[in-house]
């Protein structure tokens, strides 16, 4: 019975090692994220604010780029385009995008939503503690801010998915909150040819 359990206990570290090299990690979920060329789709974003009791829903669609950004289509309750990338937050004015101040709420969430949906946990890293758990089909990331800014605006932020991502929810300290899904995402090959020139700086 001794030499049984000394066998047994022999193994654990091995075990233990094992399970630990098949771990799900942030690498291999930046890798998974941000394989695919372009990701589009559709997006629901409801805005819970405490003061109203029901939530205000938006709708549209995005385009995401791997290369050059972000769109994000809003159709729904009004029509606006916006473009995230590497320049700042642009508009679409009257057919031209205009460049966007940077320091609002929205302009954090836009660049957020960006670092998210292409898996860049590193610059995540810079501005949040991070703690993944699951694997590569069913994942769960936390963000809990660590920058002073980040922590006037965010108490925690909450993303899950599987291939890709499918729901951001954002806790606001005031106690507002924004869940954001992605219902039917797809990953392509290349933006199209409209697609291209708006996402063009």
């Amino acid at each position: 019975m001794t030499a049984r359990l000394l066998r047994a206990l022999l193994l654990v570290p091995a075990l233990l090692a094992g399970s630990l090299a098949q771990a799900f990690d942030l690498d291999q979920l930046a890798a998974q994220l941000g394989k695919p060329a372009v990701v589009r789709g559709p997006f629901v974003q409801e805005k819970h604010l405490r003061a109203l009791p029901r939530p205000l829903t938006s709708e549209g669609h995005f385009v995401l780029s791997r290369e050059q950004g972000l769109l994000w289509l809003l159709e729904k309750p009004l029509q606006q385009d916006y473009r995230i990338g590497a320049a700042g937050i642009a508009r679409r004015v009257d057919g031209h995008w205009q460049a966007q101040p940077g320091q609002d709420v929205a302009a954090q969430q836009s660049r957020l939503f960006l670092a998210v949906l292409k898996g860049d946990h590193q610059g995540l890293a810079r501005d949040f503690q991070l703690q993944l758990s699951g694997d590569a089909d069913h994942w769960q990331l936390q963000l809990t801010p660590n920058s002073l800014l980040l922590k006037q605006i965010f108490s925690a932020i909450q993303i899950q998915g599987g291939a890709l991502v499918e729901r951001i929810e954002l806790l606001e300290t005031q106690g507002d909150s924004t869940v954001l899904r992605l219902p039917a995402s797809q990953p392509g090959d290349a933006p199209d040819a409209a697609e291209a020139r708006d996402l063009a700086p």
